[in-house]
């Protein structure tokens, strides 16, 4: 009897473990259902139109998803989910060879082929909709403008959200994690895997600890994107980092903080700061280990774009001052330095656009300068021995067109560019997006362009213009990497993010986005060179001119 026993609680156990293993975690059934959720989204006739109230399927078929256990149980809700949205004519058109190879790095639907979560009688369904998808005028995305930018159209802001509302928390995730997977060109180039990145993210949107550690979810997903268009913030989060700050521009380097500038000198002498001052602790913790804490709030395609916007988290604050320890002369001490709005600061500046440095060598300052102020440079500069084009900060117009017939065109392409391919969501289509007249130079002198990482999005794509003239050599620092144009992207409460929709290469299919511009002499700002006042990436560009006349 003994025996009979044991040998009946051995095969309960067993039963219950094989049970066990074949059970589906909260986080298995939630990605399948984002990933399923937005390819219907885009790829089903009957729902890529628009005539279904698609966030109310979803919000609708939630308990039920939760409910289920094993494969066979979800795999069924979604088939019998596909099967009320109707049927499904078969496609043509879908069967046909594009006439251009498509820019498809982005594309991966094998996600289909999961037996752990789909049963094959689903992988067939979804397979079947896949080769007859939609083909019509798509409902939620579009293009505009001459640029074709894509648009995300028609989705509901949920005005009266609250953060509280789990099922709509989920339902933001799966939209924004839907977009970035079919229509964001860089997804190939992430850190970090993105279906990883929505596993990662499914427990802090499902279970926030708090509505500061929701909005700080959405802003670390945002991070995710790795793009230097991925700007997102809320009042949560504007009271979390706080919006005050000390009277100085600096910059990040070797963990350290350099005062690079002045915003407002009365309020700078008030607290003692000056250019090359070096902050090596915040509140008593290495800026290194802030830094560490911070970065994966920091947005940007790259370290140095994210160092960059890393400043804002480093020394701001909602208080009225920050206790630091400040270097200057080698005399290390403790200080509290003084925060402000920036509302406060009393900017003065008496930089010129554009001037003539020594040896009759012409300087440009593209990031200030008015276009009357640059046809006036041009027309002067005409008979320099060189012209340095200083493009670290954003230009006010786009002024390719302006330097072509003064640097000329050494090839008729400049760059090519994707725009999305609506009737294959997750591929693109790669064209020829500038082809201008080749012609010789007004100027025949060298021409210095620098650059660093504030050199973005459109003073990228004029460095890519500039770099395609004649005698012309690119100095300085890798660039912000987001070239492409940006689109705003609004999480459910109409919540704002942003993120680069376009992908724009050079002509030999090298891409902007997340490399930067094309750099041919590279010089890094040094910590002492930046703490002596120094433009190294300027004097470097003086001194190679100067060595070469």
């Amino acid at each position: 009897m003994k025996n009979i026993i044991l040998v009946l609680l051995s095969i309960i156990i067993s039963y219950k473990t094989v049970n066990a293993q074949n059970n589906l975690s909260d986080t298995e059934k939630l990605t399948a259902t984002a990933k399923i959720w937005g390819f219907l989204k885009y790829y089903h006739p009957n729902v890529a139109n628009g005539k279904l109230d698609w966030d109310n399927q979803f919000l609708e078929i939630l308990p039920s998803i939760e409910k289920a256990s094993t494969k066979e149980e979800l795999s069924g809700i979604f088939a019998s989910w596909i099967e009320s949205l109707g049927g499904i004519k078969l496609c043509r058109k879908c069967q046909t060879s594009p006439q251009s190879a498509p820019f498809d790095k982005n594309f991966d639907l094998t996600w289909f082929e999961n037996n752990k979560v789909f049963t094959k009688e689903l992988t067939e369904k979804l397979k079947f909709i896949e080769q007859n998808r939609f083909q019509g005028k798509p409902f939620y995305v579009t293009t505009e403008g001459r640029s074709s930018s894509l648009v995300i159209s028609n989705e509901k802001p949920y005005d009266n959200f609250v953060w509280t509302n789990r099922p709509l928390r989920l339902l933001s995730l799966f939209r924004y994690w839907n977009i970035i997977e079919y229509f964001y060109p860089h997804k190939y180039q992430l850190d970090t895997e993105w279906d990883e990145v929505l596993s990662q993210m499914l427990p802090k949107f499902s279970s926030p600890a708090s509505e500061l550690a929701y909005h700080l979810a959405m802003l670390e997903l945002v991070v995710k994107i790795d793009d230097s268009h991925g700007y997102f913030t809320t009042d949560v989060l504007d009271g979390h980092f706080g919006l005050k700050q000390i009277p100085a521009a600096f910059r990040i380097i070797d963990d350290q903080i350099i005062i690079t500038g002045i915003y407002d000198n009365a309020l700078a002498n008030l607290n003692d700061i000056k250019v090359g001052d070096v902050i090596s602790k915040v509140e008593g913790v290495e800026v290194a280990e802030v830094l560490k804490q911070n970065l994966k709030y920091c947005n940007g395609s790259n370290y140095q774009s994210k160092l960059k916007h890393a400043t804002v988290k480093i020394l701001s604050g909602s208080s009225d001052s920050v206790n630091v320890e400040i270097t200057r002369g080698g005399e290390t001490k403790d200080r509290k330095l003084a925060r402000y709005t920036f509302d406060r600061f009393k900017y003065g500046t008496n930089q010129k656009s554009w001037e003539v440095l020594q040896d009759n060598i012409g300087y440009i300052k593209l990031g200030i300068i008015n276009e009357k102020e640059l046809a006036d440079a041009l027309n002067s500069l005409v008979s320099a021995k060189a012209i340095i084009i200083d493009l670290r900060g954003y230009p006010k117009e786009f002024y390719g067109y302006h330097f072509r017939d003064f640097l000329g065109v050494r090839n008729a392409e400049t760059n090519k560019v994707t725009k999305p391919d609506f009737k294959f969501p997750g591929k693109y289509i790669l064209s020829n997006h500038t082809i201008v007249p080749k012609g010789d130079p007004k100027f025949t002198g060298e021409v210095l362009v620098l650059v660093d990482e504030y050199t973005q999005s459109r003073a990228e794509y004029t460095a890519m213009w500039l770099q395609n003239g004649y005698h012309v050599k690119t100095v300085g620092s890798q660039t912000a990497g987001a070239g492409g144009t940006m689109v705003p992207q609004e999480f459910v409460g109409g919540y704002k993010s942003y993120f680069t929709s376009s992908a724009i290469f050079y002509p030999d299919m090298a891409p902007i986005q997340r490399k930067g511009v094309k750099i041919d002499i590279e010089i890094k700002p040094t910590l002492q060179g930046t703490v002596d006042g120094k433009d190294e990436i300027l004097e470097r560009a003086i001194e190679l001119v100067t060595k070469n006349k």
